[in-house]
């Protein structure tokens, strides 16, 4: 019987591991029913868990559990002395305490994106979990601690995932995170900030010296030297003047 429970229990932590991103440590919620029961049954919880979920364990619980159990007096004493051993988990309720029940399922809200086991004998706790996708139910009977089979709406949800209906809470963080990194809120309106540019380089094309345009050359048989141009210019002031003295002192005729 033992071999079997702890099978199903593999094959149902395998299925949250897989399908809901479960990690070790697991973190187990625990109120003050499951520590009574524990008590009454000599379970030690901080050995027999991490046999039984077979990796690392996180116990912890909430300060309206703990608050529930001083205000129900002796009885619980015990149950009490086990709890105050956990971490306390902060929640909503630190200034204005409420019952255990609505603390934890408050604490999971509507799709345990902290991964949260819950362990607890509360039927009115239990019955609202099993409408939660993806929370694993630990209870105590007949004197050892058993892992409920993955619920209905655990089941459901896989389901509408693997038919493309719905996005597993992995890839709801990425998509969330991406948003944050582009400014977009929840409202899908971009946020007033802006992204800081990064400091780049200059390019390195445009730090190169400009070069300086070279002037079309003339041909060597086009290029006129000084003394030819000089000489050019003393025989047309040459011509000019030999063409007047014909004009002023013409030949007399006989």
């Amino acid at each position: 019987m033992k071999i079997k429970r702890q099978k199903q229990a593999k094959k149902t932590i395998s299925f949250h591991k897989f399908n809901f991103s479960f990690r070790e440590p697991f973190q187990i919620l625990i109120d003050g029913t499951f520590c009574q029961a524990a008590l009454r049954n000599k379970i030690q919880i901080k050995e027999q868990m991490p046999k039984y979920l077979m990796g690392e364990v996180q116990l912890c619980t909430t300060n309206c559990a703990m608050k529930e159990l001083e205000s129900l007096g002796k009885e619980l004493y015990g149950a009490k002395l086990i709890l105050q051993r956990f971490q306390v988990r902060n929640c909503k309720h630190f200034k204005n305490p409420v019952l255990a029940s609505e603390c934890l399922l408050s604490m999971l809200e509507e799709a345990n994106p902290h991964h949260y086991f819950v362990a607890t004998q509360d039927r009115a706790v239990t019955e609202g979990l099993k409408k939660i996708p993806g929370v694993p139910l630990l209870y105590i009977i007949l004197n050892t601690i058993v892992l409920d089979k993955p619920s209905q709406a655990s089941l459901n949800h896989v389901q509408a995932v693997q038919l493309g209906e719905l996005v597993t809470p992995a890839q709801q963080q990425s998509i969330r995170s991406l948003k944050e990194e582009v400014g977009i809120g929840q409202d899908g309106e971009r946020r007033g900030k802006k992204r800081k540019r990064k400091i780049s380089n200059p390019n390195p094309l445009s730090c190169l010296k400009k070069k300086k345009k070279k002037l079309p050359t003339q041909p060597l048989n086009m290029r006129k030297t000084d003394g030819e141009e000089k000489k050019r210019t003393r025989n047309r002031r040459r011509k000019s003047a030999g063409g007047e003295g014909l004009l002023v002192n013409p030949v007399p005729n006989p």
